[in-house]
Protein backbone atom coordinates (compact mmCIF):
# COMPACT_ATOMS: atom_id res chain seq x y z
CA UNK A 1 0.00 0.00 0.00
CA UNK A 2 0.98 3.52 -0.51
CA UNK A 3 3.18 5.64 2.43
CA UNK A 4 0.61 7.66 4.28
CA UNK A 5 0.87 9.87 7.15
CA UNK A 6 -2.06 10.25 10.30
CA UNK A 7 -4.76 12.71 9.42
CA UNK A 8 -4.63 11.91 5.61
CA UNK A 9 -7.36 12.06 3.57
CA UNK A 10 -7.49 9.63 0.89
CA UNK A 11 -9.48 8.21 -1.98
CA UNK A 12 -9.97 4.44 -3.20
CA UNK A 13 -10.36 4.70 -6.29
CA UNK A 14 -10.42 0.81 -7.60
CA UNK A 15 -10.87 -0.50 -10.76
CA UNK A 16 -9.73 -3.34 -13.55
CA UNK A 17 -8.73 0.20 -15.63
CA UNK A 18 -8.92 -2.46 -18.89
CA UNK A 19 -8.00 -0.18 -20.56
CA UNK A 20 -7.81 2.91 -18.09
CA UNK A 21 -8.72 6.05 -20.00
CA UNK A 22 -8.75 9.88 -20.17
CA UNK A 23 -12.32 9.05 -18.51
CA UNK A 24 -11.03 7.62 -15.17
CA UNK A 25 -8.28 10.59 -15.11
CA UNK A 26 -11.47 13.27 -15.35
CA UNK A 27 -13.18 10.87 -12.31
CA UNK A 28 -9.61 10.57 -10.52
CA UNK A 29 -8.85 14.70 -11.02
CA UNK A 30 -12.67 16.03 -10.13
CA UNK A 31 -12.27 13.45 -6.92
CA UNK A 32 -8.67 15.03 -5.27
CA UNK A 33 -10.55 18.43 -6.27
CA UNK A 34 -13.87 18.41 -4.74
CA UNK A 35 -12.81 15.96 -2.00
CA UNK A 36 -9.96 17.94 -0.71
CA UNK A 37 -7.39 14.37 -0.91
CA UNK A 38 -3.92 14.61 0.10
CA UNK A 39 -3.81 11.37 -1.86
CA UNK A 40 -5.83 9.15 -4.19
CA UNK A 41 -5.13 5.52 -4.62
CA UNK A 42 -5.56 4.34 -8.33
CA UNK A 43 -5.84 0.64 -7.43
CA UNK A 44 -5.57 -1.56 -10.60
CA UNK A 45 -7.67 -5.16 -9.31
CA UNK A 46 -6.19 -8.59 -10.79
CA UNK A 47 -9.88 -8.69 -11.83
CA UNK A 48 -13.43 -7.94 -11.15
CA UNK A 49 -15.06 -11.41 -10.13
CA UNK A 50 -18.28 -9.79 -12.22
CA UNK A 51 -16.71 -9.39 -15.31
CA UNK A 52 -14.98 -11.99 -17.56
CA UNK A 53 -11.34 -12.35 -17.96
CA UNK A 54 -11.08 -13.58 -21.84
CA UNK A 55 -10.04 -10.18 -22.79
CA UNK A 56 -7.97 -8.55 -20.03
CA UNK A 57 -4.83 -7.35 -20.57
CA UNK A 58 -1.88 -8.58 -18.42
CA UNK A 59 -1.74 -6.67 -14.16
CA UNK A 60 1.68 -5.13 -15.22
CA UNK A 61 0.27 -3.28 -19.16
CA UNK A 62 -2.75 -1.93 -17.22
CA UNK A 63 0.03 -0.80 -14.00
CA UNK A 64 2.15 0.72 -16.89
CA UNK A 65 -0.81 2.38 -18.79
CA UNK A 66 -2.51 3.90 -15.53
CA UNK A 67 0.79 5.70 -14.44
CA UNK A 68 0.77 7.09 -18.00
CA UNK A 69 -2.32 8.65 -17.98
CA UNK A 70 -2.73 9.59 -14.30
CA UNK A 71 0.63 11.86 -13.77
CA UNK A 72 -0.68 13.57 -10.93
CA UNK A 73 1.08 13.43 -7.74
CA UNK A 74 -1.85 13.28 -5.89
CA UNK A 75 -2.05 9.81 -7.44
CA UNK A 76 -0.27 6.49 -6.64
CA UNK A 77 -1.06 3.65 -8.64
CA UNK A 78 -0.81 0.55 -6.95
CA UNK A 79 -1.68 -3.14 -7.15
CA UNK A 80 -1.60 -4.31 -3.41
CA UNK A 81 -4.61 -6.60 -3.90
CA UNK A 82 -2.66 -8.68 -6.45
CA UNK A 83 0.05 -9.16 -3.74
CA UNK A 84 -2.60 -9.83 -0.85
CA UNK A 85 -4.52 -12.27 -2.60
CA UNK A 86 -7.85 -9.68 -2.64
CA UNK A 87 -10.44 -10.23 -4.96
CA UNK A 88 -13.30 -8.74 -3.10
CA UNK A 89 -13.85 -4.98 -2.08
CA UNK A 90 -15.19 -5.64 0.83
CA UNK A 91 -11.97 -7.28 1.98
CA UNK A 92 -9.85 -4.71 0.16
CA UNK A 93 -11.12 -2.28 2.25
CA UNK A 94 -11.59 -4.05 5.81
CA UNK A 95 -7.41 -4.88 4.83
CA UNK A 96 -6.92 -1.03 4.34
CA UNK A 97 -8.55 0.36 7.28
CA UNK A 98 -6.84 -2.46 9.92
CA UNK A 99 -3.78 -1.48 8.62
CA UNK A 100 -4.04 2.41 8.26
CA UNK A 101 -5.87 3.26 11.54
CA UNK A 102 -5.42 7.00 11.55
CA UNK A 103 -5.99 7.79 7.71
CA UNK A 104 -9.03 8.90 6.45
CA UNK A 105 -10.33 7.59 3.52
CA UNK A 106 -13.08 7.58 0.99
CA UNK A 107 -14.20 4.83 -1.09
CA UNK A 108 -14.56 6.51 -5.05
CA UNK A 109 -16.84 4.96 -7.52
CA UNK A 110 -18.30 6.06 -11.31
CA UNK A 111 -21.73 6.48 -11.39
CA UNK A 112 -21.68 3.98 -13.95
CA UNK A 113 -21.01 1.27 -10.88
CA UNK A 114 -23.34 2.47 -8.77
CA UNK A 115 -26.26 0.68 -10.75
CA UNK A 116 -24.92 -2.40 -10.13
CA UNK A 117 -23.61 -1.80 -6.61
CA UNK A 118 -25.54 -4.21 -4.91
CA UNK A 119 -24.39 -7.27 -6.96
CA UNK A 120 -20.98 -7.17 -5.21
CA UNK A 121 -19.80 -9.13 -2.55
CA UNK A 122 -21.22 -7.52 0.80
CA UNK A 123 -21.93 -4.52 -0.84
CA UNK A 124 -23.75 -2.68 2.37
CA UNK A 125 -20.05 -3.95 4.23
CA UNK A 126 -18.70 -1.33 1.94
CA UNK A 127 -21.08 0.94 2.43
CA UNK A 128 -20.57 1.02 5.93
CA UNK A 129 -17.07 0.75 6.11
CA UNK A 130 -15.79 3.96 4.58
CA UNK A 131 -17.88 7.04 3.21
CA UNK A 132 -18.51 6.89 -0.41
CA UNK A 133 -18.64 9.88 -3.12
CA UNK A 134 -19.89 8.59 -6.60
CA UNK A 135 -18.33 10.57 -9.42
CA UNK A 136 -21.16 11.23 -12.00
CA UNK A 137 -20.68 9.74 -15.94
CA UNK A 138 -22.62 10.10 -19.39
CA UNK A 139 -25.91 7.99 -18.92
CA UNK A 140 -25.84 7.12 -15.41
CA UNK A 141 -26.65 10.43 -13.73
CA UNK A 142 -29.56 9.69 -12.63
CA UNK A 143 -28.60 6.55 -11.07
CA UNK A 144 -27.94 8.36 -7.50
CA UNK A 145 -32.06 8.34 -7.66
CA UNK A 146 -32.84 4.65 -8.85
CA UNK A 147 -30.03 2.62 -8.01
CA UNK A 148 -30.36 -0.51 -4.92
CA UNK A 149 -27.64 1.18 -2.96
CA UNK A 150 -29.05 4.99 -2.99
CA UNK A 151 -32.41 3.79 -2.08
CA UNK A 152 -31.26 1.52 0.59
CA UNK A 153 -28.72 4.28 2.16
CA UNK A 154 -31.11 7.54 1.00
CA UNK A 155 -31.00 8.96 4.92
CA UNK A 156 -26.87 8.21 4.64
CA UNK A 157 -26.66 10.94 1.52
CA UNK A 158 -24.49 13.97 1.77
CA UNK A 159 -25.39 17.30 -0.16
CA UNK A 160 -22.99 17.68 -3.05
CA UNK A 161 -22.28 21.06 -1.72
CA UNK A 162 -20.77 19.22 1.64
CA UNK A 163 -18.50 16.84 -0.39
CA UNK A 164 -15.01 18.36 1.27
CA UNK A 165 -16.38 16.93 4.46
CA UNK A 166 -17.61 13.86 3.52
CA UNK A 167 -14.25 12.05 4.91
CA UNK A 168 -15.40 13.36 8.74
CA UNK A 169 -19.18 11.61 7.92
CA UNK A 170 -19.31 8.30 9.67
CA UNK A 171 -20.24 5.38 6.66
CA UNK A 172 -22.34 5.19 5.62
CA UNK A 173 -22.17 8.31 4.42
CA UNK A 174 -22.40 8.89 0.51
CA UNK A 175 -22.31 11.96 -1.50
CA UNK A 176 -23.31 12.11 -5.71
CA UNK A 177 -20.61 14.63 -7.58
CA UNK A 178 -21.83 16.54 -10.62
CA UNK A 179 -19.56 17.68 -12.91
CA UNK A 180 -17.74 16.93 -16.48
CA UNK A 181 -18.15 14.17 -18.04
CA UNK A 182 -16.10 11.93 -20.71
CA UNK A 183 -18.51 9.15 -22.49
CA UNK A 184 -14.39 7.01 -23.07
CA UNK A 185 -15.31 3.44 -21.37
CA UNK A 186 -12.85 0.45 -21.38
CA UNK A 187 -15.70 -1.33 -23.09
CA UNK A 188 -15.68 0.86 -26.08
CA UNK A 189 -12.22 0.95 -26.19
CA UNK A 190 -11.51 -3.14 -26.42
CA UNK A 191 -14.06 -3.27 -28.91
CA UNK A 192 -12.64 -0.50 -31.24
CA UNK A 193 -9.36 -2.46 -31.63
CA UNK A 194 -11.02 -5.83 -31.94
Amino acid sequence: MPHTERGMVVGLFGGSFNPPHQGHALVAEIAIRRLGLDQLWWMVTPGNPLKSRNHLAPLAERIALSKAIAPDPHIKVTAFEQALGISYTANTLAKVKARNPHVHFVWIMGADSLQTFHKWQKWQDIAKTFPIAVIDRPGSTLSFLSSKMAKTFDYARVDEDDARALWKKPAPAWTFIHGPRSALSSTAIRKAAE
